[in-house]
Order: structure tokens, then C-alpha cells, then sequence
């Protein structure tokens, strides 16, 4: 198998919104556009379309290689957050987004993903200029998902999560995490190729149903999901697990997240998703250059 001068095995290149990410050079930033009323990191601030649209291009000129919006927060159930997000139905859902979409589509040559589980969503967004499809559920929740994905010529991001957000019990046991997670992930590319769906990313998601030394667990151990033979995404931005070692509030995590995306870039993340964009490209920079020794 060939592999690159940082030991991990060469990745496909993906052409997505006419641009080219060829994950064998650099690790490419996804900024995060939550168009929620309860997000965990941002509830509320970017809800209004003019506030979104002015945030995602703002995002893009710091150096975001995707824009991901979302209209349903995937805040999780559990002692973090209470009851965590409601899920919200796919009108709401499609009134919160489609218009950010056909904005920031209409404004930016940045390629935009939409975050959502449900096909009718993504089917709007899709028409509306998005091109990636970022799926909590790696496939699983919306059986009707990969046809739609498929159907659009767009690119899927599966991430892994044991249960939905609302009705995440305060405590997964995993007999093997990083098999469970392989395995769940395996499902999810199974469907996206039964589906015809041709470029894929992997997410081990985490947060969603890990503990505090799971999620650490998965950064170390992230270069075993490479075996998948997909580019990895990973998004630490600003979790509770950087939370709970810092004893720190959501927007007090900046450095926390800037030292989890380092060790996800040396663990070998194609792509990470943040939230704080231009301090985010200056840390991968440097990840990337230890890394790959340039």
C-alpha cells in the first residue's frame, strides 16, 4: 500500500464544489454556521439569516475550505446539558437553512455543507447550493438519505453516534469503543455504496455518547479508523470534554480546542471542523508541518 512521508496511507482526491482537497497535502478547515436557537456553542447568535449569512462569509475570507449549516442543534442529552436539543421538523429545518444556503451560494465560491440526518432537508439544500451532506447518523437515522445524496452527485460526511441526540442515556457502554465505532461507521459506508454515493468522510463523533476518556481514547487511537480507506473529519471545537479538563465555559475553550485539533491532525484528520476559523488555520498550519515535515 503506498503510503505518505508521514507514515499514513496515500487518500483519495475529491473534487467538491469545483474545488480540489486532496488530503494528501494539508488538513482542510469545515467553519461550523449553527442557524439554531440552542446550539450548545453559539445558541441563538446566528439564527437570523442576515446574522448567518454575514458570519459564513466571514468564515470563508479567514480560510474555511467548507462552510457547514445547520438548522437542528445535535446538543446531546445527558448530565452536560439536560435534556439536551429537541429535534425540530424538516419544514423548520429547511426554513432555518435553504435561504442561508442560496445566500452564501450565490456570494462565495467556498463549497457548503449542510448538517443534517433528514433526506427531505437535505434534498432542499442540496437544490439550493449545497454540496455535502453532513450526517449525525452516519446513515442510519433516514434509511431515504443515501438515494438523495446520491442522486445530487454530493459528497457525505458519516459520523458515528450511538443513539439520537434527545434520547442519548447519560451513560453509553461500549464493550470495545474502537471497534463499535469501525463497525458503525462500516454500516453507514455499506449504504453509502449500495447507494452509489462516490466520496465519503468518516467522523468518530466526538462527544456524542463517549465518556471524557473516550473521547481522549479515540484521539489517540485515530489513526486506526484510517483503515477505513476514507479521509477522517474531526470536531473537538469547543466540546465539553475540553470543558471538564479546563473547568471552563464554552466560550473560554479556544486553547483546549486549538490542542485537541493539533493531536487530531497527528493522529490523521483530514479535515477538521471549528468554530473559531482564523486561530484554527494558524494552529493546523503548524500541525501539518510537523507532521509532514514541511
Amino acid at each position: 500500500m503506498a503510503t505518505r512521508k508521514d507514515g499514513f496511507p496515500l487518500l483519495p482526491v475529491y473534487t467538491i464544489g469545483g474545488r480540489e482537497f486532496d488530503f494528501n497535502t494539508r488538513t482542510f478547515l469545515m467553519g461550523v454556521l449553527n442557524v439554531t436557537p440552542d446550539s450548545f456553542s453559539d445558541g441563538g447568535r446566528f439564527l437570523s439569516p442576515e446574522a448567518a449569512i454575514e458570519r459564513g462569509l466571514r468564515m470563508a475570507e479567514e480560510g474555511a475550505d467548507i462552510l457547514d449549516v445547520g438548522g437542528e442543534s445535535s446538543r446531546p442529552r445527558g448530565s452536560t446539558y439536560g435534556a439536551g436539543a429537541s429535534a425540530v421538523s424538516p419544514d423548520i429545518e429547511m426554513a432555518r437553512v435553504v435561504p442561508v444556503i442560496e445566500a452564501l451560494a450565490a456570494r462565495t465560491a467556498t463549497p457548503i455543507s449542510v448538517d443534517t440526518w433528514k433526506a427531505p432537508v437535505a434534498e432542499a439544500a442540496l437544490r439550493a447550493g449545497a454540496v455535502i451532506v453532513n450526517d449525525i447518523s452516519g446513515f442510519h437515522f433516514d434509511p431515504a438519505l443515501p438515494a438523495v445524496v446520491a442522486s445530487a452527485g454530493a459528497t457525505a460526511i458519516l459520523m458515528h453516534t450511538p443513539f439520537p441526540p434527545w434520547e442519548m442515556p447519560d451513560r453509553v457502554s461500549y464493550h470495545d469503543l474502537m471497534e463499535e465505532v469501525q463497525a458503525y461507521l462500516r454500516q453507514g459506508v455499506g449504504a453509502a455504496e449500495r447507494a452509489g454515493v462516490r466520496q465519503l468522510l468518516l467522523d468518530p463523533g466526538l462527544g456524542f455518547g463517549k465518556s471524557l476518556g473516550e473521547n481522549y481514547e479515540l484521539l489517540r487511537r485515530l489513526g486506526e479508523l484510517r483503515a477505513l480507506g476514507y479521509p477522517l473529519l474531526v470536531g473537538a471545537s469547543r466540546k465539553s470534554f475540553i470543558g471538564k479538563i479546563l473547568d471552563l465555559p464554552v466560550e473560554d475553550r479556544l486553547e483546549g480546542s486549538l490542542a485537541a485539533l493539533a493531536a487530531a491532525v497527528i493522529g490523521g484528520a483530514s479535515v477538521v471542523r471549528v468554530h473559531d476559523v482564523d486561530a484554527s488555520r494558524r494552529a493546523a498550519a503548524v500541525a501539518d508541518a510537523v507532521l509532514r515535515g514541511s
